[in-house]
């Protein structure tokens, strides 16, 4: 494949592929992925400021790729031909934007790398075809996730028979998990967004344990719930504005939704029924 015909932070994800690293790793490559136009251009030191961690942990994360270094690593990523993106809080006529305006760019061209990765839509077929099928469907998320969760759970249950909403943690989490299994689920969907509350990863546990199978939907393909999960769906969130802003996420969720309909028998029916019956009761005002 031309690499001109993949996106930036494809290129930079096809060298992270097929090594297990560590929640501080997994940080610095979240960070070279969201500066993919600078990457090539920023030292060690710079890397390990904007990612939170030490310049060593560059250094370390550089060697767990098989880089003698981060100027090996850094000249790799030079060779990738990543366009350069330094510009990218102006407009073409060089106006400067507003911090509002950045933040809705950002959200434009995560939605833009969304629409890229769709192109190949295996990831969500398979994970389309794990979860149409568990009876009941539990989808987990707490916190920061858990508005997506309860988003996806309010529609698919126009065409799921049984949905379960998971969305708060604590003691009873891994009880509902098990009663879920118990009761025949199969599969769990998991909204994953920063910052990963821990009990969440205490859930995904409980739901490898009783033995279903999960589909996660993370912020990048580094998240810890990719450690814990049969397919990881990514999505990158917007972090321009004090608290993240997660529309990439949400229209993931709605393609995977769209793909599900497929797989569950009688789904357009349901939907039917639920239109005819809501009509009937003026449930709607228009």
């Amino acid at each position: 494949m031309n690499t001109d015909d993949v996106a930036p932070e494809a290129r930079l994800l096809r060298l992270f592929e097929g090594h297990r690293l560590t929640p501080a790793q997994r940080r610095i490559a979240h960070c070279l992925v969201q500066h993919a136009g600078q990457a090539a251009f920023l030292s060690s030191v710079e890397i390990a400021e904007l990612a939170g961690v030490s310049q060593p942990s560059v250094t370390r994360f550089a060697m767990t790729l098989g880089f003698d270094g981060y100027p090996a690593l850094r000249k790799q990523i030079r060779e990738l031909g990543l366009p350069d993106s330094a510009g990218r809080g102006e407009t073409g006529e060089g106006t400067v934007l507003s911090e509002t305006q950045r933040a809705v760019r950002t959200e434009i061209a995560n939605l833009q790398h969304l629409a890229g990765s769709l192109s190949d839509m295996t990831a969500i077929v398979k994970a389309a075809r794990l979860l149409a099928p568990s009876r009941p469907l539990p989808v987990l998320g707490l916190r920061a996730a858990a508005a997506q969760a309860a988003g996806w759970a309010y529609f698919a249950a126009k065409v799921h028979p049984d949905v379960r909403l998971l969305n708060e943690g604590g003691s009873m989490l891994a009880d509902r998990i098990d009663q879920a299994a118990d009761a025949g689920a199969t599969a769990l969907l998991c909204f994953a967004l920063p910052r990963y509350p821990a009990e969440l990863m205490d859930g995904l546990s409980a739901a490898k344990k009783a033995g279903l199978s999960v589909v996660t939907i993370a912020d990048n393909a580094f998240a810890p719930s990719a450690d814990l999960s049969d397919v990881a769906l990514p999505a990158p969130v917007g972090t321009e504005l004090i608290f993240d802003t997660a529309c990439a996420p949400m229209m993931l969720g709605r393609v995977l939704l769209e793909t599900m309909v497929d797989e569950i028998p009688g789904a357009q029916a349901r939907l039917e029924a639920f239109e005819q019956s809501a009509a009937s009761r003026g449930l709607f005002t228009d």
